[in-house]
């Protein structure tokens, strides 16, 4: 059984950053990851640009510099995941996921059981942080026909839509930035929303023009007001809904599709934590921490990052106002000030 003072798990930027601090600091760590470091971010579509700065992701006090000088794409910031690692030295048991924590058979410890290439390990940990991000799962819509082989929730390569009759579901960014994408690309794209309007709030400012001038145009297609009410092989069945997003039964209408995208967001993995203890709050299973120093209910276990908001339906917590949880983590690990609270930003890009 190997032992450490702090183990983390979780390698995304948040988990890198957290573990870049407490070599700093001299605090001895082990680091955990059921992939490889930044995975959430290789599941992005291949060169898909982050909505943060380079500025508000940069990690670790190691500037985050683009191409062409704009915000960093998908591989642009993988490579700098990447860098941050090796210059710092950072280690990480990539691939090897957390099965399993026991806090019960030794008072003041972790135990924490883990599986890789077959074998399975142990390792004990006066401290605990999870860092295991915010969206791990696709949400599900629950309409019949959702696991055909040609729907997915993920965007990938934008080349296997050309020439595709695609129907996209869902208003916001993500749903937004894949329609326009596809529509680039020479796909005949029809988006499927069940509120009435796309909403400045949902959308961002840069995608929001275009997307209504080609809706205005008819180069893309809508159905604001509906929902799926079932998924066939050559098409895609809608409700319309009302104002409180109820469908209305007698009102429907049937869009021909060869592929269908199902962008409604994520949930987020809190099985880990429920593991551990941490009380988990509302539909969301918002976890249970003192925002002062991130620890959580359970003594010594910590969380950083975008795990804080549970699943997010209107994302609060992302990468660049997670940063102050590495910090507070440290001071508290430390018996140290915790920090001052960071000026917040007039509008969040992320």
């Amino acid at each position: 059984m190997t032992e450490t003072r702090v183990a983390i798990i979780g390698a995304g930027p948040i988990g890198l950053e957290l573990a870049a601090a407490l070599k700093r600091s001299g605090i001895a760590y082990l680091q955990f990851d059921a992939g490889q470091i930044g995975q959430t971010i290789t599941q992005f579509a291949p060169q898909t640009k982050f909505f943060s700065s380079t500025d508000r992701i940069s990690i670790s006090g190691i500037p985050l510099q683009s191409v062409d000088q704009s915000k960093a794409t998908r591989e642009e910031y993988l490579m700098y995941l990447r860098t941050v690692a090796l210059q710092l030295d950072l280690r990480v048991r990539t691939y090897e996921p957390v099965v399993a924590i026991d806090r019960r058979s030794d008072p003041g410890a972790f135990k924490l059981f883990t599986r890789a290439n077959g074998a399975e390990y142990v390792y004990r940990c006066n401290k605990l942080v999870i860092a295991t991000g915010g969206t791990a799962f696709p949400r599900k819509l629950g309409a019949p026909g959702e696991d055909l082989p040609h729907v997915t929730h993920e965007l990938g390569d934008v080349h296997q839509y050309f020439r595709q009759r695609l129907v996209v579901v869902g208003g916001k960014n993500s749903a937004i930035e894949a329609a326009l994408r596809c529509h680039n690309a020479g796909a005949n794209v029809t988006i499927v929303y069940r509120r009435s309007q796309l909403s400045p709030q949902s959308v961002k400012y840069w995608l929001l023009p275009e997307m209504d001038t080609l809706l205005k145009s008819g180069k893309i297609k809508s159905h604001f007001g509906s929902i799926v009410q079932q998924i066939t092989p050559e098409a895609v069945h809608l409700l319309r809904c009302n104002a409180e997003l109820e469908p209305i039964s007698t009102d429907s209408a049937t869009v021909a599709a060869d592929r269908v995208l199902l962008m409604v967001g994520y949930t987020a993995d809190m099985r880990l934590c429920k593991m551990a203890g941490v009380r988990l709050n509302g539909p969301q299973q918002v976890p249970t921490f003192d925002p002062i120093t991130m620890e959580s209910n359970v003594p010594g276990l910590y969380l950083a990052g975008t795990v804080t908001g549970g699943t997010q339906d209107r994302y609060t917590v992302f990468i660049e106002n997670g940063h102050i949880h590495t910090d507070r983590i440290v001071a508290a690990l430390s018996h140290t000030k915790p920090p001052a609270d960071p000026q917040p930003y007039v509008r969040p890009e992320s």
